[in-house]
């Protein structure tokens, strides 16, 4: 153990670089202002310009460090491997704490985020897409193999990226906001939600096919459009299939809209095919929606027995799934009753506790 810091406050410096949307921001959002009213630590906040109006509100305790970035991902990249070193050094961090995959991997004395599920380039078909995510594998495994301590923020998560550095690795389940709660002043309507952003691992495609089976339902789909590609390929099977007139995408909504949603639809599903967490699940039982979800990677972990499951790439099973549940309203009930007590289980204090003491181990070397 590192003694100079014995009984001192560590000075982390948060490297927030990949927060650009998502749950990378969710994350952020709710672990700041709990981190800051920790009294074993005291938090530089880096992050690019541009971006850091995302993690707004802040903390009047945390310090924050604004940085210009290159434009284009490789040369961003670039920036944190090369620059980022030396900016920690300068502002004093005892650790950094990196809420992605990987970090810069000339700091050691660093705690990284398991978030991002590298699985995803099995089913990519774009070659350039392919290379994304078999680069994030390998940085994951080289961030593993530097830092003192990595997080994951789930057992599926800690069995498929620990990458043989299991001993390293912590899981510590997300939270959920205590604004994600119920209303029963709030009425259900007809409608099917699900809140993600738009790109291939969503699996919206095969949510639209099923879609197409339950006539006179309309789904809402809320999250920015980060892939337009993918997000076109959706819109022509809609159109193909007859039931553009029934999807709605409404782009990136805040904490109250988001709320409301969860308290009005009829049925929450989470059709995606990989996930290790899966914030919406949370959010959507704390709301005491009734909840279908996908039976991969992490979501049975996650939702318990307060969800009904189907295959994610069977849209027939789909289909049946999300029609039995609408068409019982008894047995939305009791997923409704189940997913309020699953949803009271997690809590961002808990999340921020939990790392915080990784943080505090990494700082002082234990």
């Amino acid at each position: 153990m590192n003694d100079a810091l014995a009984g001192h406050p560590c000075t982390v410096l948060v490297n927030a670089l990949h927060a650009k949307s998502g749950g990378g921001v969710t994350y952020l959002r709710a672990m700041l202002p709990q981190l800051a009213t920790d009294g074993r630590l005291e938090l530089v906040l880096l992050g690019h310009r541009d971006l850091l109006h995302l993690l707004e509100p802040l903390d009047g305790r945390i310090r924050v460090h604004p940085v210009e970035l290159p434009g284009g991902m490789v040369r961003e990249m670039l920036w944190e491997q090369l620059r980022l070193p030396a900016v920690a050094r300068g502002l004093g961090a005892d650790v950094v704490f990196s809420p992605a995959n990987f970090g810069p991997l000339a700091v050691p004395n660093q705690v990284i985020v398991l978030r991002n599920d590298v699985t995803v380039g099995r089913d990519e078909p774009r070659l350039a897409k392919k290379l994304y995510w078999w680069a994030l594998a390998a940085l994951t495994w080289a961030s593993l193999a530097r830092v003192r301590r990595a997080v994951a923020v789930s057992a599926y998560a800690a069995e498929r990226l620990s990458f043989g550095f299991g001993a390293k690795v912590r899981v510590v389940h997300h939270g959920v906001a205590p604004a994600f709660s119920p209303d029963p002043a709030v009425r259900r309507e007809g409608f099917l939600l699900t809140v993600s952003d738009v790109y291939v691992q969503k699996n919206l495609l095969t949510l639209v096919r099923a879609l197409a089976g339950l006539p006179g339902i309309e789904l809402r789909v809320a999250g920015r459009i980060v892939d337009p590609w993918y997000h076109a390929q959706v819109m022509a099977l809609a159109a193909e299939l007859g039931v553009a007139d029934r999807l709605t995408f409404l782009g990136r909504l805040d904490e109250a809209a988001l709320v409301d949603l969860y308290r009005r639809c009829a049925a929450f599903v989470f059709p995606s095919t990989a996930e290790t967490f899966g914030n919406p699940l949370v959010e959507a039982m704390a709301c005491g929606a009734p909840v279908a979800c996908s039976n991969a990677a992490a979501m049975p972990e996650i939702v318990g027995d307060a969800a009904l499951l189907f295959d994610p790439l069977d849209a027939a099973a789909m289909r049946e799934a999300l029609a039995r549940l609408l068409g019982d309203a008894d047995l939305r009930g009791e997923l409704s009753g189940r997913a309020l007590r699953r949803g009271g289980a997690f809590s961002w204090a808990a999340t921020a506790r939990a790392t915080a003491d990784l943080l505090v181990e990494a700082a002082r070397g234990c």
